[in-house]
Formats: C-alpha cells, sequence, structure tokens
C-alpha cells in the first residue's frame, strides 16, 4: 500500500547528494585520459534539473537547492562525459519521507502529474538549446562529435506517472525529445509494482503492456529501476528490445537493500541482452573503492558486455561518487584492477551505447 497522509510531502529529512553542488579542482585529482571511447551515464540529474523552475519556497527547493545545471554541465566536461541521461521525476510533486524512505505521500490531483512533467521536459530543452548541447534523438546521434567536449543529452523519464493511465502521452513525451522511460520510480503506478512497496498489481499491469508495446514501436529504451522482479519478468515476456536497468547494483547478504537485484534478476536482464548499470549509492556502499569493487564483481556475475555505469548524479542517496570529474577515477580505478583499456571502455559507456543504437531509430 502507499503511505496515505493529508499534509504535502514532508522531505526534511532526505538527504540526498551535496547542497550545494561540490566541484573537484580542474587540476585534479583525476585528469581526464586521452581515449578513443565514448563515455555514458545512464541515469542523472545533473543540476537538479527536475527542479527548474519552482520556486524558491518550494519543498524540494528548499531540501535539495536551487537548480544549477551550468555548474553540472562544466563538470560533465571536465570529467570527460559524453553522453548523460537527464531525468525528470515523474512523481516528484508527491514524494514524501518516512522512517521507511521515500515513498507517495499523497495522490496526484488531476492532471497534476502530466503538467509538472510538461515544466521539466520544457526546462531540460531550453537548457540543452541555452547550453549548445546536441539532445540525442536518434541512434545516429549517439556518435556524432563535432568537438572533444560536445556533450550529448539523452532526456529520459524517471516513471511514467506523466501517462496517467493515457498511451497518447507517451507519443507526446517522445515528440519533446524523451527516448528513454522508467517505468517506475517511488509510486505505485498504472503500471506496475515498486521494489519499496507492498506489491499491488502483482507484476505489469494491462496498460504497463500497452506501454510497452509502444516504447518498442516508437524506439524508446525501457528502464527497469525501482521495478519489481515480477514487473521485470513480465516486461522481457513482452518486449522486442533489450531493457536497461539504469542504476542498480547486486544485492549481498547483510548488505542488501529493497532497489538492489537479485542474480536471477539481473542475470534476466543480460540474458535478454539487457544492461545494468552500477549505482554509487549508499544503501550498500561506504566508498569509492567500494563501488569500483561492485562493478568487478558485476562484470563477474554477469558478464564484461553486461554492465555499464548510472551514477544517479545530483539525487542520489549517500552517494560514493559525487561529482562527474570522478568519472576518470572510476576509469583508472578499473585499469589497477586489471582491466584492459577496451574493456574499460564497455563499462564507461560501449555496453550502454549498444543498447541504444539497437533500440533507437
Amino acid at each position: 500500500m502507499l503511505c496515505q497522509c493529508c499534509a504535502p510531502p514532508d522531505v526534511s529529512s532526505w538527504k540526498p547528494s551535496a547542497k550545494p553542488l561540490v566541484s573537484v579542482p580542474d587540476d585534479g585529482p583525476y585528469p581526464t585520459p586521452s581515449r578513443s571511447q565514448v563515455w555514458m551515464d545512464a541515469h542523472a540529474h545533473p543540476g537538479r534539473c527536475f527542479l527548474i523552475g519552482l520556486p524558491e519556497d518550494d519543498p524540494f527547493v528548499q531540501l535539495m537547492g536551487v537548480a544549477d545545471v551550468e555548474t553540472a554541465v562544466a563538470d560533465l566536461t571536465a570529467g570527460g562525459v559524453d553522453i548523460t541521461a537527464f531525468s525528470t521525476v515523474a512523481d516528484l510533486r508527491v514524494l514524501g519521507v518516512t522512517e521507511q524512505g521515500i515513498c507517495a505521500a499523497r495522490d496526484f490531483l488531476p492532471g497534476e502529474a502530466a503538467e509538472d512533467h510538461l515544466r521539466q521536459l520544457r526546462a531540460i530543452a531550453a537548457v540543452a538549446d541555452r547550453e549548445g548541447r546536441r539532445v540525442v534523438r536518434t541512434a545516429s546521434d549517439l556518435r556524432s562529435r563535432n568537438g572533444e567536449d560536445e556533450l550529448r543529452i539523452v532526456l529520459s523519464c524517471e516513471g511514467a506517472d506523466f501517462l496517467e493511465g493515457r498511451l497518447e502521452g507517451l507519443q507526446q513525451a517522445y515528440e519533446s525529445g524523451a527516448r528513454s522511460i522508467t517505468l517506475v520510480h517511488y509510486r505505485v503506478n498504472e503500471l506496475g509494482d515498486i521494489q519499496t512497496e507492498s506489491p499491488v498489481h502483482g507484476g505489469l499491469t494491462a496498460f504497463g503492456g500497452e506501454v510497452v508495446r509502444e516504447m518498442n514501436r516508437l524506439g524508446m529504451v525501457i528502464d527497469l529501476a525501482h521495478a519489481t522482479w515480477d514487473v521485470s519478468r513480465d516486461v522481457l515476456d513482452r518486449s522486442s528490445a533489450p531493457v536497461v536497468i539504469s542504476h542498480s547494483h547486486l544485492a549481498a547478504g547483510a548488505n542488501s537493500h529493497p532497489r538492489l537485484l537479485s542474480r536471477e534478476h539481473a542475470q534476466a536482464i543480460t540474458r535478454c541482452g539487457g544492461v545494468i548499470a552500477a549505482w554509487p549509492a549508499g544503501v550498500a556502499l561506504a566508498s569509492f573503492d567500494d563501488y569500483v569493487d561492485e562493478i568487478l564483481r558485476m562484470i563477474d556475475v554477469l558478464g564484461m558486455d553486461s554492465v555499464a555505469i548510472g551514477t544517479d548524479m545530483d539525487a542520489n542517496y549517500r552517494p560514493v561518487v559525487k561529482n562527474y570529474r570522478e568519472f576518470p577515477g572510476i576509469a583508472a580505478g578499473l585499469a589497477r584492477r586489471g582491466l584492459k583499456e577496451n574493456e574499460v571502455g564497455r563499462i564507461l559507456g560501449g555496453n550502454l551505447l549498444r543498447v541504444y543504437e539497437q533500440v533507437l531509430v
């Protein structure tokens, strides 16, 4: 059941990434190496882009600080990231925090989900235009580069709540530039169940099945982060294209958490050609080195072609990767542990790029 309350969402105790954004000095500690690979982040909210346009007294702005996308873009460029997701948060207006964690604290008002999501889509598109950054719309956009520091943006949606149970909203999101949708987030929506709440639907709903088919038709990447194993299994049964889990990693003994994945869950995704993007969150990791170790463990379990990077930057929980300028450090850490240059390139972008190129039309 969703945790319901009459009061507005209470976000006073939620502590995501650092506030304000922390920039690593330009001279280190990780110089960007010379390389030919494309580096890609599967899931992020650079500069808290989902807050653009909200008033300063909004509770989430009060908690996280005003959006600062310009700093994030500078950090992305300095860190050598070629492509990153700029993700909306579809259920933002109804989120709250309890002792159990983030959840939907109330129901949406009629039209509220679609209206707020449109604000976020327009804001990110405006940022891309102002910063002169390409929004990826086709597979060819993924590899086309006009310069060494040409950052490209994948406009993604975390949660399909904005559809409000109507399939036509998917076409509208596509026309606005969205190319990836995380089907569910922290609200049990009309598509299926989530990892952090008790099951309501028992898997993917009939409407969720329609969304999967339409996303396949349009050429949109299906993201199963936050989705239960039952939902994931149902999507894999229906999807004609590989899927991703954009920010999670493997559960392990005492370090288990509802947001983490069993081997069965993760291997089902990768057997169908999908990719799991390692998530540098503090739910089971305590340090940067822990994160590198977890990437290697995922490689051992899932294979070199099935692991990617999904930072959840600027909205992560107790992040162990706090700034895009640390991206070369991930590459260096993997190299120090024995990965070859081409293998590092596959983890930092190549594997995810392969899925996107297969799905986008």
